[in-house]
């Protein structure tokens, strides 16, 4: 399938679902009378799950640029999509599957292998671990794998990747918290441990509209630390709808910019 056709087909899947949720009447649940919590835009992970008998789709487009002297990859990501199941109270299933185009170019020439395809599938789970109380924070724990066999060609390593990350969050004041993880994450059939952080705070501007700046990175037991930056809004359409916007690049070396939106969405599986 052509990527026209496979951006196409996201864009009006995501319509078609927005529809069905701006079409459904109002639950009177009090996890639907809450507005969804998303792990997207930022790297942040929020130690939030979603709750039982509700499934939140997280879905938009992202573009990235890296230079290394002469040579400049760019990575287009039509459809960086998370789904998330709430099975219990403090548990939830994740599954996640992008596809991406990539092009390189060399002292301002592109050359002609465009490499594209589906990135590993993530499957994994997040865990509640505890409610925040006082100065103590919310906490919560994820697990992912990253199956090689259901990778495209040019984006297939060799062995499963894994990461384990443990989410946590402050509320500063009404309008104000700090989020943060620590992680390692093994990927791209190295057996060396990459170890990962992020630090957000999110700042809630009016009721709907949020803001917030981001520090991450990773530190590779083989290689040398990167450390990024991003900064980005939510706007609230519905208790049950954001949309989201993200400009970020590097600190050290690599990333020269990172582009993203999407849109995240809730719905009841009953």
């Amino acid at each position: 399938m052509k990527i026209k056709n496979i951006y196409l087909l996201s864009l009006f899947l995501i319509l078609l679902i927005n529809g069905f949720v701006f079409s459904q009447e109002e639950d009177t649940s009090s996890s639907a009378s809450e507005p969804l919590i998303t792990d997207r835009p930022d790297a942040t992970e929020s130690p939030s799950t979603v709750a039982p008998s509700f499934i939140q789709i997280e879905t938009g487009g992202a573009y990235e640029s890296f230079k290394d002297n002469s040579v400049k990859t760019e990575s287009f990501t039509y459809n960086t999509t998370l789904v998330r199941l709430g099975l219990l109270d403090n548990l939830e299933l994740r599954i996640g599957w992008d596809f991406v185009e990539g092009q390189t170019t060399i002292n301002g020439n592109k050359l002609d292998n465009i490499s594209s395809g589906f990135n590993p599938l993530l499957f994994g789970t997040k865990i509640a671990i505890a409610e925040e109380k006082g100065w103590k924070p919310q906490i919560g724990f994820l697990g992912h794998l990253y199956l090689p066999f259901t990778a495209s060609t040019d984006y297939r390593p060799e062995t499963t990747g894994v990461d384990v990350i443990f989410a946590f969050e402050h509320t500063l004041s009404k309008k104000s918290s700090l989020g943060y993880n620590i992680g390692a994450r093994w990927q791209d059939g190295s057996p060396e441990a990459s170890y990962i952080y992020s630090l957000s705070y999110g700042y809630s501007v009016i009721e709907k509209l949020g803001t917030y700046i981001e520090l991450y990175g990773n530190l590779p037991e083989d290689n040398k630390a990167n450390h990024l930056w991003n900064a980005g809004i939510t706007y609230l359409i519905s208790n049950n709808v954001q949309l989201d916007a993200t400009v970020g690049s590097g600190i050290t070396e690599g990333q020269d910019i990172l582009l993203s939106a999407g849109v995240s969405f809730r719905l009841p599986t009953k």
